[in-house]
């Protein structure tokens, strides 16, 4: 596998334990939870490790777009799904915009 896709590896499993650690942190009750609240942290550790790595071969303006992209329009998705926030059709239309957005940073960005 080449560094660039190495670190778009990276990225992408950033924003996915992004998602994963704002999750966590409804589950602390404001960080007074023991459990939630290590793994909120350590999972929150992850995140950055992996998006650091990512700054490898990925511009910071490109990666930390991204990443916060895929953990806002995340955030956004699990709570729609699992915690019956509303899914209006503009939210849904600004969540696919937000989501494209990411995809064209990434097909724009050089390899």
């Amino acid at each position: 596998m080449s560094s660039a896709a190495t670190a778009w590896t990276f990225l992408l499993v950033a924003g996915a334990l992004e998602v994963t650690a704002t999750t966590l942190y409804r589950y602390t009750e404001s960080l007074s939870r023991v459990g939630p609240t290590v793994a909120f942290f350590l999972v929150g550790f992850l995140s950055f490790y992996c998006l650091n790595r990512s700054l490898a071969a990925i511009p910071i303006g490109t990666a930390y777009a991204v990443w916060t992209g895929i953990g806002a329009a995340g955030t956004a998705i699990i709570g729609i799904a699992f915690h019956h926030e509303p899914a209006t059709t503009l939210r849904l239309v600004l969540l696919t915009l937000l989501i494209g957005s990411i995809v064209g940073l990434k097909l724009v960005s050089a390899d």
